[in-house]
């Protein structure tokens, strides 16, 4: 291993632009936020060190033995976070990066590129909730942050027009137009930036020197460069460089394992493709590529299913790869199975509860229309019940290799059925036992609108609901009624007030309904828009049956008694739920 001389960011952001840096398959995909990125350049405006880099030279005569990935530019968080695989002419030697990827990306889209990501309170599957933005500085005035000095951020076009008092943003990519010193003036000329007073313009004129010396002028790329070709060599390098900053998973090393041991298929690209694939049912989930692995090692078969190196031997690696279409076929199916009985990336609070299920569907070969064939009907209702039970009870928290050894025996010993029975028997004893007590029962009601379990918890209550159809968490009585004002005008005594604030979006408050009639229902009051929507007394009480409507007075004023009478109601069918 050398240290060559060190290179200027811009000489270094035009290699990765040409292609000539490349990202070997080994590594991770890019994890920083645009805040790290606006950290960063503070650092480098402030002539702070960014550590040195680690490169590695690969002949061109060896690129074939290897996968590369191109840096990315126009970053995208829903669209474009995949690294697109690098198409090599064989021609050129390639300088692959070892250490330092995050880095040198964050220099890339703040000098070349964009940076998209979700605005809060803006719909996952909304295309404007994604605006892109450019990397910008504020010329006129230092940051808010004390503990940067510059203020970088990433704005909209629009929002980097919006130059007022104190304010005006300069388009970070601009300075690589900047070809000497005298284009710093000429800028200022131009924009007027003279008239904005002394102070400012003294600000202005020191901060796009800075940069320009930043970029331009000062070699802070530091790297060593690393010519051998074992790959046994550059995996150990880069296991120890990763060790520190954004934390390297397992599943990224491992990744990069099954990629160089896989012969017939990309690892790399069909497990990340894939994670996107499953991530998509539906209304969409959050699964990573370690769900992924430890659902290859347990369908697998593998006695020992932990995230090790000693696992992902080439015996155990070309298993996975013989048997990958019928693993991933099977994990599909557990994820279009959730989705049926209403799961999503915010109801679903274990990944690894899923890995069961498509352990049994692999047993079972997976039928294409399991979630959805009367055949399949009473395995669909077992593991549904199964499926609720473990999430309440966290039963995969902690230690999840101990639940799974133990299941997927059950499931391999079963002769019919999903084995919901034999499996709590299994685990009974133990402390991932799938059983609740009195208390854990009571603290079902803690659950709140809107909180990850709140789901599981209602739709266990509801076990003849079609999951298939959209349900929403409905207000038993509506929202918009528990406002202080609004309590005040019903005549509620005072001492009263704040247990109907506390109790509005509690679980006693909740019910499961459809989106038509949700709309329908919308924000009347219960007791009168139950009277319209079923006037003979036969559906009402069939309706209140139903959800465990307690069979009293229903207007807004009687709301304490509600709570207390429903309560009741829920926590008796938990318990004959729950403890059977």
């Amino acid at each position: 291993m050398a240290f060559v001389e060190p290179i200027t960011i811009k000489e270094a952001v035009d290699s990765l632009h040409r292609k000539k840096y490349l990202l070997p398959a080994i590594q991770r995909e890019f994890v920083w936020g645009a805040d790290q990125i606006e950290r960063l350049f503070d650092s480098l405006m402030r002539e702070y060190p960014i550590n040195s880099f680690l490169f590695w030279q690969v002949d061109k005569v060896n690129i074939a033995k290897y996968q590369f990935y191109e840096f990315i530019r126009e970053y995208h968080e829903r669209d474009n976070r995949r690294n697109p695989k690098a198409n090599i002419d064989g021609e050129h030697d390639v300088t692959a990066i070892l250490d330092g990827q995050q880095r040198l990306t964050s220099l890339y889209i703040g000098l070349r590129g964009t940076y998209a990501y979700k605005l809060p309170r803006k719909r996952w599957g909304n295309d404007d909730a994604f605006p892109k933005r450019r990397l910008c500085l504020n010329l006129l005035a230092p940051a808010t942050d004390f503990n940067l000095e510059y203020d970088f951020r990433f704005l909209t076009d629009k929002e980097a027009k919006q130059n007022d008092d104190g304010q005006f943003w300069f388009v970070v990519s601009d300075i690589l137009n900047f070809s000497e010193m005298i284009n710093i003036n000429e800028y200022l000329i131009e924009n007027r930036l003279q008239a904005r007073g002394d102070d400012e313009f003294r600000f202005a004129n020191r901060s796009l020197y800075k940069l320009y010396e930043a970029i331009h002028k000062t070699r802070s790329i530091n790297f060593f460069l690393e010519k051998g070709e074992s790959l046994d060599k550059v995996l150990n390098i880069f296991v120890r460089v990763n060790s520190g900053g954004t934390e390297l998973s397992y599943s990224d090393l491992l990744l990069s394992i099954a990629t160089a041991q896989w012969r017939e298929r990309d690892a790399r690209e069909e497990i990340i493709s894939f994670v996107d694939e499953i991530n998509a049912t539906g209304d969409g989930f959050n699964f990573n590529k370690d769900f992924v692995l430890k659902s290859c090692l347990v369908l697998s078969g593998f006695r020992d299913i932990a995230f090790k190196v000693d696992n992902f031997n080439q015996k155990n690696m070309l298993i996975i790869e013989k048997h990958w279409e019928n693993i991933t076929k099977a994990i599909k199916s557990a994820i279009v199975l959730a989705s049926s009985l209403g799961y999503h990336r915010d109801s679903l609070t274990s990944s690894n509860a899923l890995i069961p299920i498509a352990s049994y569907l692999y047993k079972i070969g997976s039928p294409e229309n399991f979630a959805e064939s009367a055949k399949f009907q009473r395995d669909r209702q077992r593991i549904f019940k199964w499926l609720v039970k473990v999430l309440l009870k966290r039963t995969f928290s902690g230690q999840p290799d101990n639940v799974l050894r133990p299941i997927r025996d059950v499931i391999n010993d079963a002769s019919d059925d999903f084995p919901l029975d034999q499996i709590v028997n299994r685990l009974k004893g133990t402390p991932k036992a799938i059983s609740f007590d009195d208390d854990e029962i009571d603290n079902l009601l803690c659950y709140k609108y809107g909180q990850p379990y709140t789901y599981s918890a209602l739709a266990f209550i509801y076990p003849a609901l079609d999951f298939k159809n959209k349900f929403h968490q409905d207000h038993i009585f509506p929202k918009k009624l528990f406002t202080r004002k609004e309590i005040e005008s019903h005549g509620i005594p005072p001492e009263d007030i704040d247990f109907y604030l506390e109790k509005c979006n509690c679980i006693a408050n909740l019910q499961l309904l459809e989106g038509v009639p949700n709309q329908e229902k919308s924000g009347r009051e219960f007791d009168v828009w139950i009277k319209e929507k079923y006037p003979d007394r036969e559906k009402r009480q069939a309706y209140m049956e139903r959800h465990f409507i307690p069979d009293i007075d229903l207007s807004f004023e009687n709301f304490r008694r509600f709570i207390t009478e429903r309560e009741k109601l829920l926590v008796a069918e938990f318990k004959r739920l729950l403890k059977h």
